[in-house]
């Protein structure tokens, strides 16, 4: 069983409303070989919600805003259904403050992106789960 960002398999939860489908995804989510998760909603925060990225180990909005503890909230309500599911394995959405894997944005909302990972894909990997992106499949 796999987790996957919700976004991806069409659901409109991204901080613009919006979603990113991926037929590769989807297909996994109709199949009932993954579930669709949104950690920014699952830690609290509203949709559409104002940018974010990570800098250093915070997560700061495009306001000046610090939403570090709502990313970590729903990066930790992932987790706990990821272990009562066994899963193995999750597919991100790329460069997100959550979910990004190897390369997110930078923080200055400039569309810089630098090595790092998403609150999610982080606490995923240090609990054994294997992250990819979409821009994996």
């Amino acid at each position: 069983m796999k987790i996957v960002s919700a976004c991806l398999a069409g659901i409109n939860c991204n901080y613009e409303g919006t979603s990113k489908p991926n037929s590769y995804v989807t297909e996994l989510v109709k199949t009932g070989q993954a579930i669709p998760v949104c950690p920014e909603q699952l830690g609290g925060l509203p949709t559409p919600r104002t940018p974010a990225e990570r800098l250093d180990d915070k997560v700061i909005t495009k306001d000046g805003r610090d939403v570090t503890e709502a990313f970590k909230r729903g990066a930790q309500e992932v987790l706990n259904l990821a272990q009562l599911i066994n899963c193995d394995e999750a597919i991100l959405k790329a460069r997100s403050p959550s979910c990004g894997c190897g390369e997110i944005y930078d923080g200055s909302f400039s569309g810089k992106l630098v090595k790092g990972y998403g609150v999610l894909a982080e606490l995923l990997m240090q609990n054994g789960i294997k992250v990819k992106t979409e821009l994996e499949l």
